[in-house]
């Protein structure tokens, strides 16, 4: 079926972006039921929180050290300043994260069916994200790069900053016990889920940075997928504080949505 690596690489950008608008139409009607949505009546199989989290983005290690290393830009620093920000968002996401849930003794409570689709995605977008950096980048000929990528680091870096923040908050209120807790101050105040903002600023960075149709296909999907959870989430705060949650806060936009 596909005869050349430009081929697969091609398909796997346009089935990413395809398959985003079904995501976020299946998102409406359906929340992926892990965290404060997950329920024992329809998880199935569960595993360790922890061990999902390291499982399921895994790829966006590993697989990127392989593919990186077999494009024709593996010896260009350029390359290699453009993937480290990606790299940094992953270590924490791969690694420390999980870690951070570890040490707070968060319950078992991850479908292991969320974790194996969410391995598959991380699995295709790894290979696009890691083989443009690396091979089909032109570096030589973009004299906008430095440019791009000021911008694009920026507000990735910023959102980095705030999706760690926010992952700190609601970590920190699961330690103390006595069930879910409105979480308060910074950008909560704004919105329910500032951590799903967070990744939206970065995933926006990252397709600036690259200026590719596969940075553009991360970002797009990240919003289908996390816009309409954002949603839910907000959802389901109000429905279980009723009066005592800020009627003010939105779901994932500032004074938006």
């Amino acid at each position: 079926m596909f005869s050349s690596d430009e081929n697969l690489f091609n398909f796997i950008v346009f089935f990413i972006l395809v398959m985003a608008f079904p995501t976020f139409i299946l998102c409406q009607f359906f929340t992926s039921p892990y965290g404060k949505h997950y329920t024992s009546a329809d998880s199935g199989t569960t595993i360790s929180p922890p061990i999902a989290w390291a499982f399921m983005e895994s790829p966006t290690l590993w697989l990127t050290f392989i593919v990186f290393r077999l494009g024709k830009n593996y010896t260009n620093p350029l390359a290699f300043i453009l993937i480290s920000p990606y790299l940094f968002h992953y270590i924490n996401r791969t690694i420390i994260y999980p870690l951070r849930l570890r040490s707070r003794s968060i319950k078992n409570n991850f479908p292991l069916n969320v974790a194996v689709a969410a391995f598959i995605f991380n699995l295709l977008n790894a290979y696009i994200q890691s083989r443009w950096v690396s091979h089909y980048a032109n570096y030589e000929e973009d004299e906008s790069f430095w440019v791009r990528f000021g911008i694009g680091l920026g507000l990735f870096g910023s959102g980095m900053l705030v999706n760690i923040w926010a992952d700190g908050v609601l970590l920190g209120l699961k330690s103390q016990g006595g069930g879910y807790k409105i979480p308060k101050g910074g950008l909560f105040d704004y919105v329910s889920s500032p951590n799903y903002l967070g990744e939206i600023m970065e995933w926006l960075g990252w397709a600036l940075m690259t200026w590719s149709w596969a940075g553009l296909a991360f970002f797009v999907y990240t919003c289908a997928n996390l816009v309409p959870r954002a949603f839910s989430n907000h959802k389901w705060y109000v429905e279980k504080f009723g009066e005592d949650y800020p009627k003010n806060r939105k779901a994932v936009f500032p004074f938006l949505y």
